[in-house]
């Protein structure tokens, strides 16, 4: 246990010094909520990778594919072909040079869109911060073989967190991406062989898993294997086609050519890291040595920090924790400072009359981080399956905003009321129906979805059907409305 933690938490130290360095160069909204528009394609890079993986990859990735097998691949791709489409579009949302994606919204939909909008993201990022800290709680238990229990874990990330990111904001949170995303990439990489070693090969797995969790479509899976699969491609694209945190860190490039570059090795990565959690969740599952960890189907989420414990070499092993950790802790503030900002910028900002100074400001945001982050702690501390939280977080996130957002960036033809009638709808029917989840009889709801059809579809149906349709049944709008991102500059 000594030699894991010891070194481990030498890393936090030595980061932790570097976020206080960073915190004095602080002077503005812009260095706190946009690095100050000044990070390099190279550290965008690192910083984009290391915001979406966390551990909705590490833990929520690993219970998926203890449960379904290669399968949890799905949930993978859907960021793949988000980051995609992203590329098309970055260079486009660094020129408009804003600070939240609610600055978008209410250029296109008005204010009232700007605010819902914003409560759909404090929200879904609030349970996206909620299950870090649970995250956080597994792997302390893990690296300290029990002496730490997973509920003081949690106690301790939440801590460490809300602290790190009051700090100093996006100026830290950037930078210290830089060596945390090279620890990612190493330590995935390296790992896979001795795992794939330690549970006997390919055939060895097959020998212990059940063949479903070889199939493209795990049949065993949901009512509707092949629906249940699709349901995380959707829910993961349509998260990181409209999240709020990687608008963030385009806005604080450079140049537009820094943000459209940074993306095609941000995809790279991504594909990398995310295939390699699954290779090793899958493969550690198949190992009875580490199954006997495990007391649960939720306990799948441990997978990838089991196989670091014990089916790798010790240096390996700290690497691919470490790994583990810096995920938690980046994926953590990343999502704790973006709705901190949609607070002040989205409401308090937009709606107050009186001037407040520059220092004034960033002190208030601080005190939202940490309000927000106390939330999250005590959501996480009633919370049971990672996977299933972050389903839910996605597509609240997912099918609310990103439509129109999408929309607003791309098409012409939407109207202020098609955008707001598919933002409302999008919150309206995700929380029904996870409600739902809660009130109908167990055997309705299978694997988490109400009457065995996963919640994205309908809330995607009918938030992306209401945006065409309303849009197309009313007037034109006024170019005026959308030139601000419909320009040449917007384009560059």
């Amino acid at each position: 246990m000594g030699i894991y933690l010891f070194i481990i938490l030498a890393y936090l130290l030595v980061l932790m010094g570097f976020n206080f360095y960073r915190s004095f160069k602080v002077k503005n909204q812009d260095d706190f909520m946009v690095a100050g528009r000044s990070l390099s394609t190279f550290v965008m890079v690192f910083t984009l990778v290391c915001t979406w993986i966390g551990s909705g990859t590490f833990i929520a990735g690993a219970e998926f594919a203890a449960k379904a097998g290669f399968s949890a691949l799905w949930m993978a791709a859907g960021a793949w072909v988000g980051i995609i489409i992203i590329y098309f579009l970055a260079a486009k949302i660094r020129s408009f040079g804003q600070y939240t994606i609610g600055d978008i919204l209410e250029v296109r939909f008005g204010p009232a869109s700007r605010v819902i909008g914003a409560i759909a993201l404090i929200i879904s990022f609030t349970v996206i911060v909620s299950y870090q800290f649970k995250a956080g709680g597994f792997i302390l238990n893990v690296i300290t073989d029990g002496s730490i229990s997973a509920q003081l874990g949690t106690i301790l990330t939440a801590i460490f967190v809300i602290t790190f990111t009051a700090l100093a904001g996006m100026m830290a949170v950037a930078y210290t991406d830089l060596p945390n995303g090279i620890i990612i990439l190493l330590a995935c990489c390296i790992a896979v062989p001795f795992v794939v070693g330690f549970a006997g090969g390919l055939s060895g797995a097959e020998a212990t898993l059940p063949a479903e969790h070889f199939q493209a479509f795990n049949s065993s899976f949901g009512a509707h294997p092949v629906l249940k699969a699709l349901s995380y491609f959707f829910a993961t694209m349509l998260l990181l086609l409209g999240v709020q945190s990687m608008y963030q860190k385009f806005y604080s490039a450079k140049t537009p050519q820094a943000a459209k570059k940074s993306v095609i090795w941000w995809v790279i990565g991504t594909v990398i890291v995310e295939t390699v959690v699954v290779v090793i969740a899958v493969f550690a599952y198949a190992s009875p040595e580490i199954q006997k960890h495990l007391t649960g189907p939720e306990d799948g989420g441990k997978l990838v920090l089991l196989a670091a414990r014990y089916a790798v070499p010790t240096p390996v092993g700290i690497l691919l924790l470490a790994a583990a950790v810096v995920v938690v802790l980046s994926t953590s503030m990343n999502y704790l400072l973006s709705p901190s900002t949609n607070i002040m910028r989205d409401i308090y900002q937009r709606f107050s009359k009186k001037e407040t100074k520059q220092r004034n400001l960033v002190v208030m945001q601080k005190v939202i981080v940490v309000v927000l982050g106390v939330v999250a702690f005590f959501m996480a501390m009633y919370m049971k399956s990672v996977l299933e939280q972050a389903f839910f977080a996605y597509t609240i996130y997912g099918v609310a905003i990103t439509p129109a957002l999408i929309a607003a960036l791309s098409w012409k033809r939407v109207t202020k009321l098609g955008g707001l009638v598919s933002i409302t709808s999008g919150v309206v029917v995700s929380i029904f129906l996870k409600i739902m989840t809660y009130l109908l009889p167990a055997e309705k709801v299978i694997d988490g979805d109400p009457w065995g059809i996963p919640l994205i579809y309908p809330a995607m149906i009918i938030s992306i059907g209401s945006l065409v349709i309303v849009s197309l049944l009313d007037k034109k709008p006024d170019p005026k409305e959308y030139e601000a991102l419909f320009t040449k500059k917007a384009k560059a």
